[in-house]
């Protein structure tokens, strides 16, 4: 633990374009890609529409990181989107995220992560029925530990292993597309019996999420008003035509049938080109892409709870910025305790892939729905400020990703099960640290202190 005063140590400029535009990719083209297109495809009736549905995903996630990117540009800041939350509607709201955040959204995300990461290593080194979770367990006091030691350190691992995975992507882009092959006979029948194209797209903007990432970089990004629009396009359009390509290949070898029947489609589809070699390779590059989103989930997670404790009259230990390292270190370490709690709690009670988005969807759309009407409340509340970026054909962009995130909450209540409703119910069990809240008088550094940037006219 850090000794370090609030006053002392604060964030600063030190990520590049380039530093974080590979971090958000590294985040977002994690193990997703290649779990998703499968549960993609049994909820889709046709190929074409199969293809459709991850062009409709990637220009939604280009309109919201549009907003994203004036929201980032005009509040700098390390709390990303839960300082975009406080100063729209107040603290209270602010701290329910931090509380979503940590105990379902970020938590779970680093949990799931893990275990996905513990069951391909535990299939190359098996260390008996609790191997996956011995895994799960070590990866993430290993890149927590990374991460505690400094940010200079997160970042350089991630642009390492973000590097190898996008090759991967490509490498699998370039068999399935140049390649040849006939996949084996589908076991599941040609037509899903419902085509809910709702839970296909809740599956499609998993695969997709991670790029809102972004905003928690800007207390550390370089010219961050200037540059935060660069590294949220730049990340988009690579993300966008990294997926659309990937799934175009895996169509292509193994197409919609295959699709639906294949729970490692990367490993498949190589195997249908490649022979063993092939699906041993993606094995492994499935293996980098879990380190390579585990690490960039840790290294932005903590960044919340950081922010978040300096509301708060208690965890004021956390609330600190360690100047030696350049990171919030006692974040990373309340982040890593409350992610080995879920593992452990997974150990013996493991919901599965779908169970984990089931949880997260309902709590994460309805925050994204919260930060895309912020726009419209921040230009209303501070109509002096000069934009440094403003979002093209506003108010349209903004009003269309408000009413996806509208539509993708009540698909991720709809069509999902119970484990939505615990996730609710997690995060109405969080009303009591609003009893926690400082007053103006109390803030570390004086009243409406804010780390962030302000250009006014």
């Amino acid at each position: 633990m850090t000794d370090h005063s609030p006053n002392q140590a604060r964030p600063q400029p030190q990520l590049s374009v380039f530093d974080a535009v590979t971090i958000v990719v590294g985040l977002v083209v994690g193990i997703g890609i290649f779990r998703t297109p499968s549960i993609v495809a049994a909820n889709v009736a046709y190929e074409w529409l199969f293809i459709l549905v991850w062009i409709v995903g990637g220009l939604i996630t280009l309109v919201g990181a549009l907003c994203y990117a004036e929201l980032s540009a005009a509040h700098p800041h390390a709390g990303g989107e839960y300082h975009f939350l406080s100063r729209a509607y107040g603290r209270s709201v602010a701290m329910m995220f931090g509380w979503a955040r940590c105990t379902v959204i970020q938590t779970g995300a680093i949990a799931v992560v893990a275990f996905m990461l513990g069951d391909y290593v535990a299939q190359i080194v098996p260390l008996g029925p609790h191997g996956p979770s011995i895994y799960a367990a070590v990866s993430v006091i290993v890149l927590t530990g990374v991460n505690f030691i400094g940010t200079t350190e997160g970042k350089n691992l991630q642009i390492i292993v973000t590097f190898i995975e996008v090759a991967a992507v490509a490498a699998i882009i370039l068999f399935g597309l140049l390649g040849s092959g006939q996949a084996p006979p589908a076991t599941q029948p040609a037509t899903p019996e419902t085509a809910a194209l709702g839970m296909a797209m809740i599956f499609v903007l998993l695969t997709y999420g991670g790029w809102n990432e972004a905003a928690y970089l800007t207390g550390e990004l370089k010219d961050a008003p200037r540059n935060i629009a660069k590294v949220l396009m730049l990340g988009t359009l690579i993300l966008v035509t990294l997926y659309v390509l990937t799934n175009l290949a895996l169509l292509s070898i193994l197409g919609l049938d295959g699709l639906r029947a294949s729970n490692a489609v990367a490993a498949d589809m190589m195997y249908v080109v490649a022979g063993e070699p092939g699906r041993v390779a993606v094995s492994l590059a499935i293996i980098v892409a879990a380190i390579s989103t585990l690490n960039a989930t840790i290294f932005t997670g903590a960044r919340v709870f950081y922010v978040m404790a300096r509301d708060m009259t208690i965890l004021r230990w956390v609330a600190i910025w360690d100047s030696r390292g350049k990171t919030p270190a006692n974040g990373q370490i309340l982040q890593g305790v409350i992610a080995l709690a879920l593992i452990a709690m997974g150990a013996i009670t493991r919901d599965g892939f779908k169970a984990m988005v089931d949880y997260t969807a309902p709590v994460f759309w309805a925050f994204m729905l919260l930060v895309g009407l912020s726009l419209f409340v921040l230009r209303w509340r501070h109509p002096e400020r000069i934009l440094p970026y403003k979002v093209p054909l506003y108010p349209i962009t903004p009003i269309l990703f408000c009413l996806t995130c509208l539509y993708m909450f009540y698909a991720s209540v709809a069509y999902t099960g119970v484990a939505a409703l615990i996730g609710l119910a997690v995060l109405a069990a969080g009303a009591p640290i609003l009893l926690f809240r400082v007053r103006d008088d109390q803030e570390p550094d004086g009243p409406k202190a804010q780390t962030e940037i302000t250009v006014l006219k």
